[in-house]
């Protein structure tokens, strides 16, 4: 617990800073908060991921106070010097796990259990995010972080067979989107972070509640819980952003803020590579429903966890409820 409010107040402290020092100082609190945090006795592996997820950080902060200690030196250097610039961006998107920079990320998650990889997969991306918008602008490196998210996330994400690491390269591609929805408008990302956060939690809280880390476990469990495998494949397509579901509201608004700032081409680019994220979804998705399997007769694992069917009902119903309160005409 103490660790736990020591990391939100970490990024709290980060978001709300006034210079760049302090800033620094709250990512340093987060992350040295989280480390503990990843320690499971029941794994052997957390202490290497925690090891990879420090070492990463430690050079992310190192980049970032280089960067902040000689803009000390030039005044209005964060609208002038663009080589700066870049250098502090790069240590966010590095801290967040965009691509290029995102080799780190589905390493470290891998060896992590699920409480930890819900905990990196949303609140982790908050501060870093935050401040990437405070000094973000259209420029080519930008753009191009952006494209090269959507398009590493997609590639990678194909031939895996571990749900933490699907999650991972989704998470990648979902940051591309938020990347983008950044450029002109903080509020759609954060309604498109809030809704993420909604998908994810609802299918951590199921993969936790039945112990499910990879594709084959999850193939079995599925034939003995008709809703809950009903429940995940809906939500990887909630995800992936098909219309119906929840997920396709905030790409909507990012296509939508997009288009009226006239980046037709990055819009376009942006869906035709997230389609291939949206394949790999439906291909656990058909797997599980389609694929003939044997069935245990007796139901012996079954959910009864009362908060799992309320995120799923908000994750699944969500599209009509967001639809009735906002009204992007």
């Amino acid at each position: 617990m103490l660790f736990f409010l020591s990391m939100v107040i970490g990024t709290l402290v980060a978001i709300s800073s006034y210079s760049w020092l302090s800033m620094w100082m709250g990512l340093e609190i987060n992350l040295l908060s989280i480390i503990p945090l990843m320690s499971d006795i029941k794994n052997k592996f957390p202490s290497e991921s925690a090891l990879k997820y420090f070492i990463t950080q430690a050079l992310a902060s190192s980049i970032l106070l280089f960067s902040i200690v000689i803009s000390l030196n030039f005044f209005d250097f964060f609208s002038s010097n663009k080589i700066l610039n870049l250098i502090f961006d790069s240590a966010l998107l590095m801290k967040v796990g965009a691509a290029p920079f995102h080799a780190w990320f589905p390493e470290v998650i891998e060896g992590l259990n699920w409480n930890n990889s819900l905990i990196l997969l949303t609140w982790q991306k908050i501060a870093p995010m935050l401040l990437i918008f405070y000094n973000s602008n259209l420029s080519l490196f930008f753009l191009s972080v952006i494209l090269l998210s959507t398009i590493f996330s997609g590639i990678l994400g194909l031939n895996q067979i571990s749900l933490r690491k699907i999650l991972a390269y989704s998470s990648i591609n979902h940051i591309s989107w938020m990347l983008a929805s950044m450029l002109h408008s903080q509020f759609i990302w954060v309604i498109y972070f809030l809704i993420y956060s909604i998908i994810t939690l609802s299918m951590i809280l199921i993969f936790k509640n039945m112990q499910i880390f990879y594709l084959t476990q999850f193939f079995n469990f599925a034939n003995s819980d008709k809703l809950t495998k009903f429940f995940i494949s809906l939500n990887f397509l909630s995800l992936g952003g098909l219309p119906p579901f929840l997920g396709f509201f905030p790409k909507w608004l990012v296509i939508n803020n997009l288009v009226e700032n006239n980046l037709y081409f990055l819009s376009t680019l942006l869906i035709v590579f997230t389609l291939i994220t949206l394949y790999f979804y439906i291909r656990v998705m058909f797997s599980s429903l389609t694929i003939n399997s044997s069935e245990f007769l007796i139901k012996n694992n079954s959910i009864k966890n009362f908060y799992i069917y309320i995120f799923n009902f908000i994750s699944l119903s969500g599209l009509i409820i967001c639809t009735l309160l906002f009204n992007y005409t």
